[in-house]
């Protein structure tokens, strides 16, 4: 049996890199990195300019079983080169799994959102997601999966370097009161990848914490994990009623060592 050979677009960001070290020990993987020289000693590692390379350059190169999209920056560009991927997907046997978000979700606050709610977006970047999802929803069945994915923390997150810099230059915190989200980290997300490749799954799947928590009260519970600080915290409401930014899992659920819990998530943060 040859190993997979999966192709992580974005493979030098966060998300992206955490999901290329997952998957390395067990797949041929590849990866794309533009600024970030680091990479450019790396073998399996391609620079791909977002914005002048064809895409089709590094499918060409790579031949793909599996693409994992983890792209960010120009947005048109990002949707010309799915566009790029959709063709190249209907012309081979390669799947898509595509790193979507809460965010597709972001106009409707009144309640969490589950698969097959529909989409709709008030944020440019929530409808950037949209239009890709629904490139891909013409495309035939089972050559690509949805991930949608809430806030990720974790140690090296982004995320979490930002509130260790605001604590170390004692800066304003900014939390939001009325927000209930559901939350990952890098860890378990990269675990669910893994698992659903491997079982070759396809369809819709909302990737992050099987519970709700305020978003406030959340990284006050990640700080105090951090450590004995006590931040000035910027509390920023946007209503005066709840908020809900999150896509909860219904109809497909993953295995229950695959999920995780917003306490979990807030416990997995090592002290500075």
């Amino acid at each position: 049996m040859d190993k997979k050979k999966i192709l992580i677009l974005g493979a030098s960001g966060f998300v992206g890199n955490a999901i290329y070290k997952e998957l390395c020990s067990y797949f041929d993987t590849y990866g794309t990195y533009y600024s970030n020289r680091s990479f450019a000693e790396n073998k399996q590692f391609i620079r791909y300019d977002l914005e002048e390379d064809d895409i089709f350059r590094v499918l060409e190169q790579v031949k793909p079983d599996i693409i994992v999209s983890a792209l960010r920056g120009n947005f048109p560009a990002q949707v010309q080169a799915h566009q790029h991927l959709m063709e190249y997907l209907v012309k081979t046997d390669a799947k898509l799994y595509f790193i979507s978000s809460a965010n597709v979700f972001d106009a409707y606050s009144k309640f969490p959102s589950y698969e097959h709610d529909k989409t709709l977006s008030l944020s440019v970047y929530g409808r950037l997601k949209i239009k890709i999802e629904n490139m891909m929803m013409r495309l035939p069945k089972g050559k690509s999966a949805i991930l949608r994915v809430p806030m990720v923390f974790g140690n090296s997150s982004p995320r979490i370097k930002e509130i260790k810099e605001n604590i170390a230059n004692n800066e304003p915190i900014e939390v939001f009161p009325n927000l209930i989200i559901n939350v990952t980290n890098d860890d378990r997300l990269t675990q669910q990848i893994h698992y659903l490749i491997n079982r070759n799954k396809t369809g819709i799947y909302h990737l992050g914490s099987s519970d709700l928590i305020q978003h406030e009260e959340f990284i006050k519970e990640v700080i105090a994990h951090l450590g004995n600080y006590h931040p000035v915290y910027k509390r920023v409401y946007t209503t005066n009623e709840d908020r809900y930014l999150a896509a909860l899992p219904k109809d497909n659920i993953l295995p229950k060592n695959l999920r995780i819990s917003c306490q979990e998530i807030i416990e997995h943060h090592l002290p500075v």
